[in-house]
């Protein structure tokens, strides 16, 4: 939501507190751009707010609300529109889908509420970020009927088992589905155009990237991996998070000349190879491993020696070893840190 600065309307506010609408200029548009904030009023009900018919913004964020009020289906301006952090339940934001006259909204976040489904979005035919995190969500189910035009997806903190209903969103950039119940990779061949996937904290077993070459980031932290065999496709990688799995081998790396951090912490690693031709490597995350010594560390970072900035291999055998630091230093020139120490 928008916060800037200008011409302020009081609203006559509730819980004791004073309610603002706040007028903004965006770019070229003509006239202002009105947006109400009520973060954190602790509100069970929007009764003593007046709500202006020209809003574009509407920010409920940590209120007590149990259901949406009628008139927020009446602004024909409303672009984003906010209830993060209430008491909403499935009927409560049944509405929301019969209301024609906001069917223009761009942005949709129900983040932390009571949900157990995937509300029915389908009226948004321009709807470009959808959040639906930290709810009660079993199933993607309903998914089907959201705007294709969808550009962030997050549905991270549910029980959803089963990744589904996503083959359509061909414009879909960030996907989040982190803290579920998932056990496979799926359904991703037809996301082109996705740039994040974020799939930490869920029961994974082997990566299944069905080809997508645009991806820049992903995470697959504490999942159950054993191999980190399946990147080998996405050549514009530049962040790749799997820490907290059971990898036993670095494989599959040779071809992310993009990669700039790297963390395989908390893994059986037992020597460190595959990553040699790597020349954008910044940050290393190998603590937690099973690295017995530094022999041969020079050759496998050899491409990335005059840009490795951050390397991590404490709690490993190796990091025990006399003149640790030293050696790093010696190395790698251009080291800011090892492990939690900062270099002068």
């Amino acid at each position: 939501m928008a916060s800037g600065e200008g011409v302020v309307d009081q609203l006559s506010g509730a819980a004791g507190g004073e309610a603002e609408a706040k007028m903004e200029t965006e770019g070229e548009r003509e006239g202002p751009v009105l947006y109400l904030d009520l973060t954190s009023y602790q509100l069970h009900d929007l009764s003593e707010v007046e709500i202006p018919p020209t809003l574009e913004e509407v920010d409920l964020t940590a209120n007590r609300l149990s259901s949406v009020d009628p008139r927020i289906g009446q602004l024909p301006r409303l672009r984003k529109l906010s209830f993060r952090q209430n008491l909403l339940e499935d009927d409560a934001v049944a509405p929301l889908s019969s209301w024609e006259t906001i069917a223009g909204l761009q942005e949709l976040v129900l983040r932390d509420n009571k949900l157990t489904r995937i509300p029915d979005a389908g009226i948004f035919k321009g709807l470009l970020v959808f959040d639906v995190s930290f709810n009660e969500i079993s199933s993607l189910t309903g998914m089907s009927k959201v705007s294709s035009k969808l550009k962030e997806l997050y549905v991270s903190k549910n029980e959803v088992a089963k990744m589904e209903e996503l083959e359509h969103l061909h414009a879909l950039e960030i996907l989040e589905l982190g803290s579920n119940r998932l056990r496979v990779m799926e359904n991703l061949e037809t996301l082109t155009n996705l740039q994040e996937l974020w799939l930490g904290r869920n029961r994974i077993r082997a990566v299944n990237l069905c080809g997508l070459k645009l991806i820049k980031k992903i995470s697959l932290q504490s999942n159950r991996l054993t191999s980190m065999d399946g990147f080998q496709e996405c050549t514009a990688l530049e962040e790749l998070y799997l820490s907290h799995n059971g990898i036993q081998k670095m494989e599959g790396l040779s071809t992310l000349q993009n990669l700039r951090i790297l963390d395989v912490s908390s893994n059986k690693l037992t020597t460190i190879e595959n990553i040699e031709t790597l020349t954008r490597l910044e940050d290393l995350w190998l603590n937690d491993n099973q690295i017995p010594s530094l022999d041969g560390i020079e050759t496998a970072l050899a491409g990335s020696r005059e840009k490795l900035t951050t390397i991590y291999l404490e709690r490993n055998p190796c990091a025990k070893t006399p003149e640790y630091s030293s050696t790093l230093k010696k190395i790698f020139p251009k080291l800011e840190q090892i492990d939690s120490d900062i270099i002068a």
